[in-house]
């Protein structure tokens, strides 16, 4: 019965479907397992029948999670089932990926049959092979040689060939190809082991030839798919940025070589290069008439082959052809005639080279990159040119005796010069060598026996074919190479290592189908082979790859060393897979709220990952260990999830889950005072921060935590909150706020949390009292506003600016609280009141704000508070200020206000004038005025006239008196005029502001800043900044909490008290990081964009009307080395015409910048950063004939005579005399053209100059004013004398004023300058030219060049910038 009950439970338990892809394959990568196996299913037990159906022994191989592979693996020791684990049941699919385990592939269990059969290989063959056996017999992908991207397939399959690939670091492809070419060669790989390091006499880092032999060890002996090449590139002394470089491969071999030879001086393998790769080459010149023969010898490392000889239109089709061509002589005659030593005169002559004998490896590069002279561009010849796999090398082979008595010299120019074979590349420093060898070098030993060979053993058999896939701007390297131990051909793709075919090889000859014309290669594929590398065929020297049992001691204590630590980051790594990393917070009763993570093995414990916690948020000392835990945390929704009583013996890989590389949830320690407890968490509780209102005093109180069900009903929490507040249940109004500005009072007694929207974490207001606010409706109650001001209320920093002594009692100092704020004073040019009218209107005013003060007195019975500034912290604790104590305070400041206004408005009508207003402290005396009248008032130096400039922040107005002004600059590109205050509402609260609905033109030009919408009260308190509060001067800083709902037209007008004029005339700028300040214009928009302790400066300064716009002044000044200086701000109008801004900017010019100039020798001009440009006449109108923009710029040029520019057709051309007698160029003189005719021109500058006209010629500057060049340039860079007769043709396309016209005296010569002289001239010409900002010449950026440095780094020149 109990076995069938067994069965009966079985039967009923859920399933767990799990569908597995063997990833570690190219032959398996499509095939899928599936498992069906009960939820209480172990994860050990998994991978046991994982292993049993794939056939791989368990243990060898990791089961990840197909829809998020980048998780760790599925732990194999962890006893959680298949439901613990995340599985899902009930039929749903479970997606798993069978991976490699540590790089290595799976092994596959020795009782699955046909595994032998399976493999392809006999035993032979697989000892032939380099690190892990092949699993199978697949031959790979045939096709990933041709892609620098790299497919699926070819990532799979590249393990399965036995070989190791290297890691490209980012562009070191081409290091690759050769680095895996150099281990493929038997001999040099042989001959590398058998050096030894001597780390008493070198750094291990540094040396290249020692970081090469662990490379080349890792890739015999390393169990992963590819190994790093960080350790070679730091030996070579590159840093990071190197890797970003792109070389030439045969460029790296070149220097590589070089480098090897230089490291192994004084060793066995000094001539190891040499031996290995170096041949011999004659370079003569036979004279055709004696034959009398002058030759040298030249070594080199490589054979370059010409794909397509300059000039001609065929290429040649293969590599026999080419070295042909490389061999055959040229015939020296008519001018080229080469002058013989016998004949004693210049006589036809054959000029050559030939092979005197070839390297055991014979490299042959494909010259594929070449420079198109038509387009100026370097371009890749992708042309097919075949090479074969045995390479006959006989037929150019030099087999006749060229020694004779007529032999001039035999010259070796030994390793001066190795791998260059061109006659204008060789040494001149020849020595004498009678010894010509032919053949090749067999030599090992490094003696000077030379064997020569017959030519039927100089057959050279391709084993490396790197190639190159892209453009001449850059591409991708790759090598094909062929194993000496089983005559594979392998494709080494950086990291991915496949089998290939013939086939692969011969689509490397590159070019297309068809004939071989000038543009077979034009759409040919750019894939193809670059550098080739023959061995030669004699089985006395062709040597085979050491194996592990042959290697040499040193190299045997190589492999231990890097197994172990291969075996030490292996463990570290498993280390890693069974962490835990999850985000810890922590509330700290000293730092706040903290954020760190924490790191914990799955086996730990929870109590031992709370002492780790404890540590990591340096609580000791602070808190004790026993009054802290840790908790399951929602960061997002500030949500404590639950606890965990009870299981501090848990590991942690349990309770939370396994080892994931990510949580849906945080920790949180939670910390306690000694005398509290801590109170259980439950899962599917929410938590509720609750904070008390008191009607009373208008205050909200910091949250108390309360935890509660969704399925509560309202009555159910509210007696919840009772307990936890003291609050009467009865009369209490719990509301709650979902969201920004959206309140709920929950009023439903049966209505369960969930219904009302409650969350994870969730805020509600409560407030119980015997009040009468809570019978009327919640949008109308006391309590609503409240809530309201305390969600839109923000926390501002307004610096305040500096005030000019003796002007503040002449400023409207106070918003008035009711009736009329708009008090104005006017000017002397308008009616003036009497005396007695100003007394009896401000008695009335005054009456008015006392007895509104009684009101509100009565209404408040007195009540005080002792509310804080609104907090800016993590805790939701805020106080709001009730506007009573501000009614009190600010009606005592308009008051004392209304007194000194009275007292100035009664002393400006009884000693006024009736002309203008001479006082400098009368400027803000009439805030509506005309133009002309605002005009006339702009040349106030009173008022701090700073505004925001972003080219010339640090530029100064040129004021004696007053000293220098700092400019600052508004970057906005509105301006704004606001001519008018508001009217306040009638009735309203003193510290309550009141901004209307936005009407939706938007518009910054509004006169008033305001639409006639229904009006909010909107909450303004500003108070004395402290100096804990900002690092701002305290005596000049506000703190101000406003309302974000406020206009910024309201916003200035609660602002004016404390500047101290009026809201026109001050500005708003916003501070952001970094100091930047951009200035805030448009007067209809709300304060919604800032946030709480946001800063915001106030410069004066008049804001702008409708139709303005801010215009800075700069003076050029043409024959000065700064050309551009800047003088003043001021304002333009629409409408206004030239003539009529000049005439407001002189009188600001003289104040400011003590220039006392005359209109009819000032102009305006068009300024294009520093370019001078379209002069500005008189007549014409801004925005009609001139187009004018926010914070434009404008040059005033000052001129020596009366302005001689009266009309549009004519042109103002700056010149300049170029004098190559004294390498000096003359002042800039203006000449005034009436048309655009070049004759004129020049009849112009023959009047300046004195130059007859047949001698002048003249040229147009290049780029921007003032068209600095050299002198040493000048004279044969510039386009002198262009074939044109009018002046808007190309090449000189001059059609608008300012352009810069050099001229010269055709008939004078430049200076002679010797060779010092010159220098010098250059010096001081970089130094002049560095100065003024232009640059000397052009020099495109240069490809960095490839260097290998031998002493672990290069030097740093300091003299380079």
């Amino acid at each position: 019965m109990k076995r069938i009950s067994q069965i009966q439970n079985a039967a009923e338990e859920p399933r767990v479907l799990c569908i597995i892809q063997d990833t570690t394959s190219a032959k398996t990568v499509n095939e899928r397992l599936t498992l069906n196996l009960p939820a209480s299913t172990t994860l050990p037990k998994l991978h046991e029948d994982v292993a049993h159906k794939a056939g791989y022994v368990n243990g060898t191989f990791d089961l990840v999670w197909g829809n998020t592979p980048d998780m760790a693996p599925l732990d194999h020791s962890s006893e959680m089932s298949l439901l613990d684990s995340g599985f899902e049941p009930g039929g749903k699919k479970n997606f798993l990926q069978l991976t490699d385990k540590d790089g290595e592939q799976p092994q596959i269990a020795s009782d699955e049959s046909g595994t032998a059969e399976s493999s392809g290989l006999d035993d032979s063959s697989q000892e032939r092979f380099i690190g892990p056996l092949p699993r199978d017999g697949a031959a790979g992908c045939s096709g990933d040689y041709s892609s620098p991207s790299y497919s699926y397939s070819s990532i799979l399959s590249k393990s399965e060939t036995g070989y190791v690939g290297l890691v490209n670091q980012a562009m070191t492809c081409y290091l690759n190809s050769l680095l895996q070419t150099l281990f493929m060669t038997p001999e040099f790989r042989n001959a590398l082991y058998n050096w030894e390091f001597e780390e008493s006499e070198e750094d291990p880092v540094t040396s290249i030839p020692f970081q090469l032999q662990r490379l080349f060890v890792l890739l015999q002996t390393s169990k992963k798919r590819a190994i790093e090449t960080t350790d070679v590139t730091r030996s070579f002394g590159w840093d990071s940025s190197e890797a970003w470089q792109q070389h030439d491969v045969q460029e790296l071999c070149r220097v590589m070589f070089d480098a090897l030879e230089q490291k192994w001086k004084q060793t066995e393998q000094a001539d190891l290069i040499n031996q290995l790769y170096q041949g011999k080459l004659k370079d003569y010149v036979r004279c055709l008439e004696c034959g009398y023969e002058s030759w040298r010898i030249d070594t080199y490392l490589d054979i370059p082959l010409v794909i397509r000889p300059f000039g001609a239109s065929q290429v040649y089709g293969s590599v026999e052809e080419a070295l042909q061509a490389f061999i055959q002589p040229e015939t020296l005659d008519g001018p080229n005639q080469y002058f013989c030593e016998r004949c004693k005169k210049k006589c036809d002559a054959r000029k050559g080279l030939r092979f005197l004998h070839f390297p055991y490896l014979l490299t042959l590069q494909l010259k594929r990159f070449d420079f198109d002279y038509t387009t100026m561009h370097r371009i890749k010849l992708n042309d097919r040119m075949t090479f074969p796999e045995e390479l006959d090398m006989s037929p150019f082979i030099d087999v006749e005796d060229e020694k004779s008595p007529q032999t001039e010299s035999c010259t070796d120019s030994g390793a001066e010069n190795e791998g260059s074979c061109h006659s204008d590349q060789m040494s001149n420093d020849f020595s004498t060598d009678d010894c010509v060898d032919e053949g090749i070098c067999l030599d090992s030993t490094g003696s000077a026996e030379r064997v020569l060979k017959p030519k039927s053993l100089l057959t050279f058999e391709l084993f490396s074919v790197m190639v190159h896939s892209g453009s001449a701007a850059g591409g991708h390297y790759y090598a094909c190479i062929k194993s000496f131990s089983d005559g594979q051909w392998y494709s080494f793709n950086d990291q991915h290592v496949s089998k290939i075919t013939q086939d692969d090889i011969r689509k490397t000859y590159g070019g297309s189908s068809g004939s071989r014309g000038y543009y077979s290669g034009a759409f040919a594929s750019s894939t193809n082979a670059y550098m080739l590398i023959y061995r030669l065929k004699d089985p006395s020297r062709n040597a085979k790859y050491l194996s592990v049992d042959d290697f040499p001691e040193h190299i045997k204590s190589l492999v231990q060393k890097e197994k172990e630590s291969e075996e030490q980051e292996k463990r570290q790594r498993e280390i890693e897979r069974n962490t835990c990393k999850i985000k810890l917070f922590c509330m700290h009763p000293v730092k706040m709220m903290m954020e760190s993570k924490l790191e914990v093995h799955k086996d730990k414990t929870l109590r031992e990952a709370t002492d780790m916690a404890y540590k990591l948020m340096e609580l000791e000392g602070v808190v004790s260990l026993d009054c802290c835990r840790l908790v399951k945390y929602d960061e997002f929704h500030e949500y404590l999830e639950r606890s965990y009583e009870g299981e501090e013996d848990t590991p942690m890989g349990l309770l939370l889950g396994g080892v994931k590389s990510s949580y849906m949830f945080d920790l949180l320690l939670e910390t306690r005072r000694p005398e509290q407890v801590f109170q259980p968490y439950k899962p599917g509780e929410v938590m509720v921060k609750v904070h008390v209102v008191d009607l009373k005093s208008e205050t909200i109180a910091s949250p108390i935590s309360v935890r509660a069900y969704l399925n509560q009903s309202i009555t159910e929490f509210k007696q919840l909150i009772a307990q936890a507040t003291g609050l009467s249940a009865e009369n209490m109004r719990v509301v709650l706020e979902r969201c920004y500005n959206d309140l709920r009072l929950l009023y439903v007694p049966n209505k369960t949390l969930k219904a009302e929207g409650f969350f994870r974490s969730n805020k509600v207001f409560v407030e119980s009292s015997e009040s009468m606010d809570h019978q009327v409706a919640f949008t109308d109650s006391l309590l609503w506003k409240l809530l309201d001001r305390h969600g839109n209320t923000i926390r501002l920093l307004v610096l305040l600016p500096e005030q000019s002594p003796g002007t503040l009692a002449n400023r409207t100092l106070c918003q008035k609280v009711g009736g009329d704020s708009d008090v104005t004073f006017e000017g002397s040019k308008g009616n003036r009141k009497s005396v007695e009218a100003i007394l009896e209107e401000s008695t009335e005013k005054l009456k008015n704000l006392s007895l509104q003060q009684l009101q509100q007195q009565q209404q408040q019975q007195g009540s005080s508070t002792s509310d804080s500034q609104k907090s800016s912290d993590a805790s939701d604790f805020e106080h709001i200020e009730s506007p009573n104590q501000d009614a009190d305070s600010n009606s005592s400041l308009c008051v004392a206000a209304d007194n000194r206004e009275l007292e100035n408005r009664i002393r400006a009508a009884a000693g006024g004038s009736s002309g203008a207003s001479s006082d400098p402290e009368n400027h803000f005396a009439c805030e509506e005025r005309s133009d002309s009248e605002v005009n006339n008032d702009r040349s106030t130096s009173s008022v701090d006239s700073d505004i925001l400039s972003s080219s010339h922040s640090s530029d100064t107005l040129c004021n004696a008196d007053s000293g220098p002004i700092q400019l600052a600059n508004g970057l906005d590109s509105h301006s704004i005029t606001s001519s008018r205050r508001s009217k306040a509402h009638e009735g309203k609260k003193e510290t309550w502001d009141t901004a209307e609905e936005d009407s939706g033109t938007d518009s910054e030009y509004d006169d008033n800043g305001k639409s006639k919408a229904e009006a909010q009260y909107l909450y303004f308190r500003a108070e004395p900044c402290s100096q804990d509060d900002s690092t701002w001067n305290a005596q000049k800083c506000l703190v101000v909490h406003v309302d974000k709902r406020i206009t910024l037209a309201a916003f200035k007008q609660n602002l004016e008290p404390y500047v101290g004029v009026t809201s026109t005339q001050f500005k708003v700028f916003r501070v952001y990081a970094n100091n930047q300040e951009f200035e805030s214009v448009r007067l209809n928009e709300t304060l919604s964009s800032f946030s709480d302790d946001n800063k915001i400066t106030i410069r004066l300064g008049r804001a702008l009307k409708k139709g303005e716009y801010r215009v800075k002044v700069y003076q050029l000044l043409v024959n000065e080395t700064e050309p551009c200086k800047f003088l003043v701000d001021t304002v333009f109008a629409k409408g206004m015409t030239v003539r009529q801004s000049k005439e407001e900017l002189l009188p600001q010019l003289k104040e400011q910048c003590k220039l006392d100039l005359s209109i009819d020798r000032v102009r305006l001009r068009k300024k294009t950063w520093k370019n001078p440009g379209t002069v500005f006449l008189d007549y014409h109108v801004y925005e009609e004939d001139i187009s004018i923009s926010s914070n434009w710029e404008v040059f005033l040029e000052v001129l020596n005579e009366p302005e001689k520019m009266k009309s549009m057709s004519q042109l103002a051309v700056l010149t300049r005399r170029w004098s190559p007698a004294t390498m000096k160029l003359g002042p800039f003189q203006e000449v005034i053209l009436e048309s655009s005719s070049v004759e004129e021109l020049k009849e112009k500058l023959g009047e300046i100059s004195d130059i007859p006209l047949e001698n002048l010629e003249f040229a147009k500057g290049r780029g921007t004013f003032p068209c600095d060049i050299s002198v040493l340039e000048i004279h044969q860079d510039l386009d002198w004398n262009p074939k044109v007769s009018t002046l808007n043709v190309w090449p000189l396309y001059i059609c608008d004023d300012g352009a810069v016209v050099f001229y010269r005296h055709s008939t004078e010569e430049p200076m002679e300058l010797s060779e010092d002289e010159r220098n010098e001239l250059m010096k001081k010409e970089s130094s002049r030219l560095l100065k003024t900002g232009h640059r000397v010449s052009y020099s495109p950026r240069k490809e960095k060049a490839l260097k290998i440095y031998l002493d672990g780094g290069p030097a740093k020149d300091l003299g380079q910038d």
